[in-house]
């Protein structure tokens, strides 16, 4: 009587060669594929359909422990369940198990891998990695993205609430961003343990109540020409860059990376491009007469692309060489961003300009919705007449 079960050797597996099923009995095969590939496979009848499933290829399940595996097969059918079923779903709660179990770190690299292309600069990306990983990931530890709650955010923030202010509002709204991402990647489920509206606003102060506000040191305007005519007896690019800025009333960054393909000299334009602008919008900043005078000087010594270079090639000026300036100057109690406010304080106490008109000049968003929706156009040609005025004022 043929041999029923058991019926391949060792010897016999190693040496076949041919494409095709061996079997072993009790629904064990060897498989081998035309490209030589050997495998074990385990076939069986369930509810009156073949069906076929894998064990393992054999340069990782020896025939003895192929025949363990028919073996389990078995005893499925036997009791009633199918072993591909089984095996399928073991699958599935293994693979749910490791998708719950991604750390908050993990997704926290890659909601910043997702977005950072549409940050402004690296510097940015570098933030978000900087405060999660000094203040959230050592509370969050190894904890499943899934596991964070109320109890554990307040964790992390309550220590610096009322001593780092601003920090811990953008730490709160950088987990709160890492959180609702993992939500919709399906790693966790629920409300947002670090929403602050009808949730965190009932357990932290608001900022205004325990934040002061830090204004920067500003020029009082009426002594602008007398700063004017210190700074213009300077010499160096950082002095004719401090000295557009108070021209323009425009930002530290936006003055020191300029750019000849801004600046159209012949219409008195200046237009400073979105990617560079605090609020993602277009500038355009129109030109006194001061101010086309000193692009015009600095278009005769220009060898780069940028209107101020700094001291590395093909680089623009640091955003230090503004502020190293003024302590060169005697005035560590001010910052070039300061300016700004000098310029507003003027345009509000001395003139008749509108109000409206000073805040486009400074590229302020405007927080009235029904007042922004009517603000469709840049009111240039009257921010050109305000920016003569403050140009002749600042330097007589």
């Amino acid at each position: 009587m043929a041999k029923s079960i058991n019926r391949l050797s060792s010897l016999a597996v190693s040496k076949a060669s041919k494409p095709g099923l061996y079997s072993d009995g009790n629904g064990l095969y060897l498989q081998i594929t035309s490209a030589g590939v050997k495998s074990w496979l385990f076939r069986y009848m369930k509810s009156g359909k073949a069906r076929a499933m894998g064990l393992g290829p054999l340069h990782s399940v020896t025939l003895a422990e192929a025949r363990m595996k028919a073996l389990e097969c078995r005893k499925h059918l036997l009791g009633g369940q199918d072993p591909l079923d089984q095996k399928l779903q073991s699958a599935a709660e293994e693979a749910l198990t490791q998708h719950l179990s991604i750390t908050f770190a993990k997704c926290a690299e890659a909601y910043i891998e997702a977005h950072e292309a549409a940050w402004k600069s690296a510097k940015h990306a570098a933030q978000w990695q900087s405060t999660l990983s000094t203040y959230a990931e050592p509370v969050f530890d190894k904890l499943p993205v899934a596991a964070i709650d109320t109890g554990l955010v307040m964790k992390v923030l309550e220590p610096i609430w009322r001593t780092k202010t601003e920090t811990a509002s953008r730490l709160r709204g950088r987990i709160e961003a890492v959180l609702d991402w993992a939500t919709v990647r399906g790693y966790r489920t629920g409300e947002n343990p670090a929403r602050w509206k009808g949730h965190l606003d009932h357990l932290l102060p608001k900022r205004s109540k325990i934040q002061k506000v830090e204004h920067h040191p500003a020029l009082p305007y009426q002594d602008l020409p007398a700063f004017m005519e210190q700074l213009r007896t300077l010499n160096g690019n950082a002095a004719r860059a401090l000295e557009l800025l108070i021209l323009t009333a425009t930002r530290t960054s936006e003055t020191i990376e300029a750019t000849w393909e801004e600046v159209d000299l012949d219409a008195k334009t200046w237009t400073i491009p979105a990617a560079r602008m605090k609020a993602g919008q277009e500038h355009r900043v129109p030109l006194s007469q001061a101010a086309v005078a000193l692009f015009e000087e600095q278009k005769r010594i220009s060898t780069t692309a940028f209107v101020f270079e700094g001291g590395k090639a093909n680089k623009p000026l640091s955003n230090m060489a503004l502020l190293q300036l003024l302590k060169r100057m005697g005035r560590r109690n001010l910052t070039a961003h300061g300016f700004r406010s000098t310029f507003r304080d003027w345009v509000g106490e001395t003139t008749s300009f509108p109000r409206e008109l000073a805040e486009a000049a400074l590229a302020h968003t405007l927080r009235n919705k029904t007042e922004a929706a009517y603000a469709r156009g840049d009111l240039l040609q009257k921010r050109a007449e305000l920016m003569e005025a403050w140009s002749s004022f600042a330097c007589p």
